[in-house]
């Protein structure tokens, strides 16, 4: 969504919601970069410095902010499902339509076992390629709300996203134990998190 000049602001002020407000009242009253404010299209409150237009016109400051809401395991593996059937769709469709165009036997067999190979390279790649962009997340955490960032909730990059989903190996093998570790510790990392130094965050009040 673009802002602009006249895009209005609820402000919280003594930890109620006042306004809206517009960005020269906002600066009538002395807003700071720690207030939390939010447009009616927001979902969630974010502190002023967050917020590009407020940072450009009231020369503010990005700071990282300290992520406290973490994705739970059940969001997770519901976003893992959905990304696992969203890279399967990808893979199988031409596949099935090349098995049923080619009248070769072998091809169809060899056609039939890449998705084996397919699918988990794919996902292996979808996974850094979106986790490592300014989106910090698949599709299936984006409908869940929840995004990988580095533990001061800034984003990952490309490197630590390979290295993130590499070491997912390790939580898988004996048995996904390294999954577990998500209930036992209070920023709710598995163990790939905790290898690769990430969290898996979600927004405040969702």
């Amino acid at each position: 969504m673009f802002l602009t000049m006249a895009q209005e602001y609820i402000l919280v002020v003594n930890g109620k919601p006042q306004g809206p407000y517009t960005v020269g009242e906002l600066k009538t009253m002395g807003i700071k970069a720690g207030d939390f404010v939010k447009t009616i299209a927001m979902d969630d409150y974010k502190e002023a410095h967050e917020i590009a237009e407020l940072r450009t016109l009231f020369g503010f400051k990005f700071q990282p902010v300290i992520p406290q809401y973490f994705g739970s395991f059940d969001q997770r593996l519901l976003a893992a499902v959905i990304d696992w059937l969203i890279v399967l769709a990808v893979v199988i469709v031409p596949v099935c339509i090349a098995v049923i165009i080619t009248g070769d036997k072998l091809v169809r067999i060899l056609l039939s076992v890449s998705i084996l190979i397919l699918v988990p390279f794919l996902n292996l790649v979808y996974h850094i390629v979106m986790e490592g962009s300014s989106r910090q997340a698949t599709y299936g955490k984006i409908i869940l709300k929840i995004r990988v960032c580095d533990e001061d909730g800034t984003s990952i990059g490309y490197g630590k996203a390979f290295a993130r989903n590499l070491a997912k190996i390790c939580s898988t093998l004996p048995l996904g134990i390294g999954y577990l570790f998500n209930f036992f510790n209070k920023k709710q990392q598995c163990l790939h998190d905790m290898i690769a130094g990430t969290l898996v965050m979600k927004d405040r009040l969702t």
